[in-house]
C-alpha cells in the first residue's frame, strides 16, 4: 500500500473525538507511525503498536491504514467456505417436553438421558446442531471457523436455554465446553440487541466474571472469536493492567465486559458507568466465586445492575452454593452434565503413595521416562516459592526445559509463559492454583499434583486440566500422611473414577468419614 493509496479522511477507519491528548488529527497511515502501546492500551491486531482506530468491517483494534488493508488482506485469503447444511432432521430437537402428547415417550428426555444431563426446572430440550438454535447467519460462520463441528452435550443443553433468557446454574466437567455455552448465547443476544434498538451511546450489554486474569484473558479472546465481523466489541478488566486504558475501552462503547470482581468493584467505585442494559451476567466458578471474599464482590456487582439473566457455571456443587442460587435469581434452572464433583471420566487417575522427601526423585523418575513422560505436562504445586524451585529443579536434574507461573509473576511474564508453553516451546510448566480454574490448556494431556490440595474440589478442577472435550489424558497425584484430611473423599473420587487406591491409602485409619445422624454417627471404613 502506497501514500497515494491512503486517504487520510478515509471514513472506513473509525476515529474518536472523545480519545486521549496524544491522538492526532489524521489517521496514521504507516505502522512505523505509531507509537508503542502502553499498558492497558488496546493493540493492533497485525503489529502490536497503540490500536488507536477500530476497524468498521472487523470491530479489531488497528494502528493505521496500512495494518488495516493488511488485516482485510489476511481476511480475504482465510475466508472458509459457507457452514455446511445442517440435515433437517436435527431441528425435530429444538422443543419442549411439554409439545410431546401426553403418554409418548419425550424425544427430549431421551436425548437428555443419552447424554447424562439433568435439569430441574423449566428448560427446552437439547439441540443436536447450532444452527438448530436460531442464530445470526455470521455468528454460526464464525463457530464453524473456530473449529466446532457440533455442540458438546453441555452446549446442546445450555445454549438453547440461554437464548431463551432463563437463569442457570450449569454444572458440567472441566474441560467440556463450557465457555463456548455461554458465550455463543451472549454474542447472540448483543448483536440481535444492537440491530434492533441502536442509538448513540453504546452500554455494555453482559458482563462475565471469572476469577483469575488468565481465565479472563482466555474467555475475552473467545469471545473476540465468535463476536468477529459483528456489532459486538469487548473490553477486559482486570489487575496488572492499566485502569485508564480499560476504562476508554468501556466508554467508547463494547458489549460485552469480561473482568475479574476485584478490579471490576474498584473500576465502578472510581468511575462512573452505567450498566442498565446488561442482559446477561455470568458467573464462571461460580463455587470458587461465591466464597470469602469473591462473594462480596460478585454481590456488590450484581446489585449495580438492573436485574438480568444471571448464568452460573462449576465444576464442581456444595450444599452452601445450592442455599445460595436464590439470592442471585429465584426459580433458577439448574442443569448438570455428568456427575458434579467428581473428575473428567476421559482423565485417567494415577495415585501414588510417596513420602515427602522422595516426592522430587519420583517425580524426576517419570519426567525422564519415554513410557511414563507424555509432554506437555502441568504440574501443581502448593506455593509460589516451590513453584519456582520445583522448575529450576527439574531442569537441572532432567535437562527438561520447566517454566513456573504463579500469581507473583507480571501480566507480561504468565502471558509469555503461558504462550511458549501452548506452541510447544517450554514442555513443563509448574503452577500453582492459579492453572486450576478453567483454563484453557488445550495441548495438556498429564497433569501431576505434587502437592495434594487440602480441598477435593481444587483436585479435581486440577486433573481436569489433563483433557479436554473428552479426550483422553492422565492425571498423576502423589499423596501421604501430610494429606490425610482429604484421604476419605479422594478414594472416593479415585474409585468413581475407576482408578486403584493405594494400600497405604486404603488401609490408613484417616481413610473414614464420619456422619452424624440421630444421637451418634457412623464410620464407614474405605477398604483397597
Amino acid at each position: 500500500m502506497t501514500d497515494s493509496d491512503a486517504n487520510h479522511n478515509d471514513p472506513s477507519l473509525d476515529t474518536d473525538a472523545e480519545a486521549p491528548n496524544d491522538v492526532e488529527d489524521d489517521v496514521k497511515l504507516r505502522s512505523r507511525d505509531q507509537r508503542l502501546a502502553l499498558p492497558g492500551e488496546p493493540k493492533c491486531i497485525i503489529c502490536g503498536r497503540y490500536g488507536e482506530y477500530i476497524c468498521d468491517e472487523t470491530d479489531d483494534d488497528v494502528c493505521s491504514l496500512e495494518c488495516k488493508q493488511a488485516l482485510l488482506c489476511r481476511i480475504a485469503k482465510s475466508l472458509s467456505p459457507p457452514p455446511k447444511t445442517i440435515p433437517a432432521a436435527d431441528e425435530c430437537f429444538y422443543v419442549r417436553d411439554s409439545d410431546f402428547k401426553s403418554g409418548t415417550v419425550s424425544m427430549g428426555s431421551d436425548l437428555r438421558k443419552k447424554l447424562d444431563i439433568r435439569v430441574k426446572g423449566d428448560v427446552v430440550a437439547p439441540v443436536l446442531s447450532f444452527s438448530a438454535c436460531n442464530l445470526p447467519d455470521k455468528l454460526l460462520h464464525n463457530i464453524e471457523a473456530a473449529g466446532y463441528e457440533m455442540p458438546t452435550p453441555v452446549q446442546m443443553q445450555a445454549i438453547p436455554a440461554a437464548l431463551t433468557g432463563k437463569s442457570m446454574l450449569v454444572l458440567a466437567d472441566t474441560g467440556s465446553g463450557k465457555s463456548a455455552s455461554f458465550l455463543i448465547p451472549i454474542v447472540s443476544r448483543c448483536v440481535i440487541h444492537r440491530r434492533q434498538y441502536f442509538s448513540g451511546k453504546k452500554k455494555p450489554l453482559a458482563m462475565v466474571l471469572t476469577p483469575t486474569r488468565e481465565l479472563c484473558i482466555q474467555v475475552e479472546e473467545h469471545a473476540k472469536l465468535l463476536g468477529k465481523g459483528l456489532p459486538f466489541k469487548t473490553a477486559l478488566v482486570v489487575g496488572g493492567d492499566a485502569m485508564a486504558g480499560q476504562l476508554h475501552r468501556i466508554q467508547q462503547g463494547v458489549e460485552l465486559i469480561v473482568g475479574t470482581p476485584g478490579r471490576l468493584v474498584d473500576l465502578l467505585m472510581k468511575h462512573e458507568i452505567d450498566l442498565d442494559d446488561v442482559m446477561t451476567f455470568v458467573v464462571d466458578e461460580v463455587d470458587c466465586m461465591l466464597q470469602r471474599g469473591f462473594r462480596d464482590q460478585v454481590m456488590q456487582i450484581y446489585r449495580a445492575l438492573s436485574q438480568p439473566q444471571v448464568l452460573m457455571y462449576s465444576a464442581t456443587m456444595s450444599n452452601d452454593l445450592e442455599k445460595m442460587i436464590n439470592t442471585l435469581a429465584k426459580g433458577m434452572v439448574v442443569m448438570s452434565i455428568g456427575e458434579p464433583n467428581t473428575p473428567n471420566k476421559a482423565v485417567k487417575q494415577l495415585a501414588i503413595w510417596v513420602e515427602s522427601k522422595q516426592k522430587k526423585q519420583k517425580l524426576f523418575e517419570i519426567l525422564a521416562s519415554k513410557k511414563h513422560f507424555k509432554p506437555p505436562v502441568v504440574v501443581y504445586v502448593g506455593s509460589r516459592l516451590g513453584a519456582d524451585l520445583l522448575a529450576n529443579a527439574i531442569t537441572v536434574a532432567t535437562g527438561i526445559k520447566a517454566v513456573s507461573i504463579h500469581g507473583e509473576k507480571s501480566m507480561k511474564e504468565r502471558r509469555e509463559t503461558m504462550q511458549s508453553f501452548l506452541v510447544g516451546e517450554v514442555p513443563v510448566v509448574v503452577a500453582t492454583g492459579v492453572l486450576g480454574r478453567g483454563v484453557d490448556l488445550l495441548g495438556v494431556r498429564q497433569v501431576i499434583v505434587f502437592d495434594m490440595p487440602n480441598n477435593i474440589k481444587e483436585y479435581v478442577h486440577q486433573i481436569g486440566r489433563a483433557s479436554r472435550m473428552g479426550e483422553e489424558g492422565q492425571g498423576i497425584v502423589f499423596v501421604n500422611e501430610e494429606n490425610k484430611n482429604v484421604f476419605a473423599e479422594l478414594i472416593d473420587v479415585l474409585k468413581s473414577g475407576g482408578a486403584a487406591v493405594p494400600r497405604e491409602l486404603a488401609n490408613s485409619r484417616y481413610a473414614t468419614r464420619v456422619f452424624s445422624g440421630g444421637k451418634g454417627s457412623k464410620k464407614r471404613k474405605h477398604t483397597g
